[in-house]
Formats: structure tokens, C-alpha cells, sequence
């Protein structure tokens, strides 16, 4: 008999045969595989279930809207179409206030890097080391993570540069004040030896997510921003992973205070139940395409049953006021658990995180930093990692694993005895991970 997976062509994968658990059903933090074993989704998949499975509401709003009109082209009117931007648009940052609806992430960096070439007329955008902004054509190469060698070219006018990462430094900082000055001044070193009058614009995830979950420090964001204003370059706020309270406020760049140009979102939008991103669009650059048409567009752009989703979703975290849970969760549980596990196991070398987002980095040695397993490491090379991940998936956890690092990421409203057992089988499986190291 043939195995249905088998002709599915898995993303990110080698392909051929493979042992992951066939889901068929999921609730809350929850899911089902088909013998009916329970796992306690430790990664909201993607980082996007940040309401956890099946989100009572969520459903509803969805089978609601597909009684009343499945699908729409983007050019017509559609009631909830305009509830979900307005409800986006009340908790954006101000003077955000126009959405273009999209499928993903990925699609959403592409246009708004579109639009700021559009504005301005200039062919450069910057975008650090250290991120991941997609996997289409631009997003691919403003990704400043290995993931993006296999495509990159070189020729989509991407230029990288450093951000702030004090365990990491590149700029032999001993604090985190002298990191952030000097990652500053690094970047303006670029923007003036670049060119200001080339570049379009400046894509920055407001905390760094699956490249490593790097919280920018106190005042990087708002110094980001002035470099902006003062060259006149398109700040673009990558939300992606860290939008719709992932970090304890409902946009990462709350935390300093900042209004972007251009804010990119997706996933907790409406919790992955209808694929949907966007861009939240500031005025001056809406002002542009009101003089002429905006020449790009999208068959599912604002999907009716994406946009009662979101409506869904939005209404059920004003509701459980998750943007404090998420807070909560970081503070009182996720962080101090996981610092705990640190100073119990010689394989991990920081641990670093806010709100629902962490991570765990391991290491050979905590002295030189060196990884446990080399970038883009396959087979016997990942042994730690595999062995990990099977000690996680044998006591019904779901990690996410990046390199050599696990990232920690359950629902927002996880609850805390949910949350403890989760941390209880990360410390279980972090002694496969000790036995690797020297």
C-alpha cells in the first residue's frame, strides 16, 4: 500500500521516506497523531498557533463565513475584509493605517519592499545577518542566515549588515549599552559608505526569530528608526513571527516605541487557520498610490475565510487578553525554567527570549561558544540534534529545532501546568544532548 506522504514534496527536507508522526486532529496545546497519542505542541508549529489548536472562536468565525461567501476577488468590496483591516489597524503602531492583504510572510516582504522602491526610486535595501525575511525571490536574498546560500545571486541589491547580539558580538562589546551604540554605529557606517540616495529601504525583524531569537536592546529599534527618518529610507518592520503578541505586546516594536513605514505580518494573525499576511501601510507611501495605481496584485489577496479568521482571532485575544498572558509566560514561567535548565546542562550555552519566544543554544564548549552541531549539519554531523529531537517526540513533545538551536514557543495561552511539563521533558531531553559534549 502506498504511503500518502510519500507523494507530498516536503520544504526543507531531503526527501524520501520518513518517521514523523501522522496528525489527524489537534485541541489547544495539543496534538493527535492517528494511534491517538496526545503531543504538546512546544513550537506552535511554525511559531503561529498562538492560540493553540482548533481555537474555538477561530473555527467558528471561519464556518460562519463559508456559509455566507467562500471566496472573493481582491477588486470587490467585502464586509469582512474591511472588519479584519480595522481590527489590525487599531493595534497597529500609529499612522499605520491602510492594510494590502496576502497569502504569507514571504509575499508580504516582497510587496512592501515593492511599494518602498516605488516610493523613493531607489534600488538598495538593507537587511541583517542573523534573519529571515522568506523564501521568494527578494525575501530569499534579504535573509542574512545560511538558508538563503542555495539562492542567492547577489543580484537583488540586498546588502547585510550587523545587528545587536552581545553573546555573539561582533564588536567586542562586554554590555549590552556598548553593544547597542556600536551596532548603531556599524550601521550607519553602511548606510554612508552605501550610498543613502540608493538605498529604498531597511528590513528588520523586530526581535530576531528563527535565526536565533535575538532581542534587540533597549533603544536599537528607536535608533534604527532615527537613522531612517534622517536618510530617508523605508523602515520596514518584519513582524512575521513576533506579530499579534508573541512578545508580551502586540507588535514587537512596541517595546521602544517605534512606527515604521511599513509593517510586514502573517501567522498570528489569525492563528495559521487561513493562510493570511500583509503589510500595514503608513501614510506618505499610501499617499503615493493615490496618484497612481499600486501595478501588482493577488488572486486571494484579503481571502474571505483568512479574513474571518483573523476577525476570530483578534476578538478572542481582546477577549483572554493575551498580549499580557504572553508577557506572563516569558517572565514568571519560560524564563526562569529554562535559565534553571541552563545552569543544570553543559550543553547549552545561552538561553535568551521574551514574552512566548525563546531559545536554547547548545554548544560544545561554553568557554569558545562552539555550536554542537556545524551550520547546515546532516546526518552523523547533527547526532546531538537528532538524538534530542527523538528524546523530545518518545515523551510526546514537539520542539522546533534550528541548527543548534531549540526553539521554545507554545501557545500564548498555555497553561502553566501545560507549560511545566514542557520544561520538564526539555530537561530530560537535554541529557541526550550532554552526552555530545566533550
Amino acid at each position: 500500500m502506498i504511503d500518502l506522504d510519500e507523494l507530498v514534496f516536503h520544504p526543507w527536507s531531503v526527501q524520501g521516506p520518513r518517521t514523523a508522526p501522522r496528525f489527524v486532529c489537534g485541541s489547544g496545546s495539543y496534538l493527535i497523531d492517528a494511534d491517538g497519542r496526545r503531543y504538546l505542541d512546544f513550537s506552535s508549529q511554525l511559531v503561529f498557533t498562538n492560540l493553540g489548536h482548533q481555537h474555538p472562536r477561530i473555527v467558528a468565525a471561519i464556518k460562519q463565513q463559508a456559509d455566507q461567501l467562500c471566496t472573493l476577488a481582491p477588486a470587490h468590496a467585502c464586509d469582512v475584509r474591511g472588519e479584519a483591516a480595522r481590527l489590525i489597524v487599531e493595534v497597529a503602531p500609529d499612522g499605520l493605517g491602510h492594510v494590502l492583504f496576502t497569502t504569507g510572510g514571504t509575499e508580504a516582504i516582497e510587496h512592501a519592499v515593492r511599494m518602498a522602491r516605488l516610493h523613493n526610486g531607489r534600488p538598495k535595501v538593507l537587511a541583517a545577518y542573523r534573519s529571515y525575511h522568506g523564501s521568494t525571490t527578494t525575501s530569499i536574498h534579504l535573509t542574512g542566515d545560511p538558508r538563503r546560500w542555495a539562492s542567492d545571486t547577489g543580484m537583488a541589491g540586498a546588502v547585510h549588515f550587523f545587528g545587536p547580539f552581545l553573546y555573539r558580538s561582533m564588536f567586542g562589546s562586554t554590555t549590552v549599552e556598548e553593544e547597542c551604540a556600536r551596532a548603531l554605529a556599524h550601521l550607519e557606517q553602511v548606510i554612508l559608505l552605501e550610498g543613502p540616495s540608493t538605498i529604498s529601504a531597511l528590513v528588520l525583524e523586530s526581535v530576531i526569530g528563527s535565526s536565533g531569537v535575538i532581542v534587540p536592546p533597549a533603544g536599537y529599534l528607536r535608533g534604527v528608526r532615527d537613522l531612517c527618518t534622517r536618510h530617508g529610507i523605508v523602515y520596514i518592520a518584519d513582524e512575521v513571527l513576533v506579530g499579534f503578541g508573541r512578545t508580551g505586546t502586540w507588535f514587537g516594536v512596541d517595546h521602544d516605541g517605534v512606527a515604521p513605514d511599513l509593517l510586514v505580518f502573517a501567522k498570528g494573525v489569525n492563528c495559521g487557520s487561513v493562510p493570511l499576511g500583509g503589510v500595514l501601510v503608513g501614510d506618505p507611501i499610501y499617499e503615493t498610490f493615490t496618484r497612481r495605481p499600486y501595478p501588482a496584485g493577488m488572486t486571494y489577496s484579503g481571502h474571505p475565510l483568512a479574513c474571518a479568521a483573523a476577525v476570530g482571532a483578534i476578538g478572542a485575544m481582546h477577549d483572554e487578553d493575551t498580549v499580557a498572558a504572553a508577557a506572563r509566560l516569558g517572565t514568571d514561567i519560560l524564563g526562569p525554567g529554562l535559565t534553571k535548565l541552563a545552569a543544570k546542562h553543559p550543553s547549552v550555552g545561552n538561553v535568551r527570549g521574551i514574552g512566548g519566544l525563546w531559545t536554547v543554544e547548545l554548544v560544545r564548549d561554553r568557554l569558545t561558544k562552539e555550536p554542537l552541531v556545524p551550520v547546515g549539519s546532516a546526518g552523523e554531523a547533527n547526532a546531538p540534534m537528532t538524538s534530542f529531537a527523538k528524546a523530545c517526540l518518545s515523551r510526546g513533545l514537539l520542539p522546533l529545532i534550528l541548527g543548534n538551536r531549540i526553539h521554545v514557543a507554545p501557545p500564548l495561552n498555555v497553561n502553566d501546568a501545560d507549560a511545566a511539563n514542557g520544561l520538564a521533558i526539555l530537561d530530560e531531553a537535554l541529557a541526550a544532548a550532554d552526552t555530545f559534549v566533550p
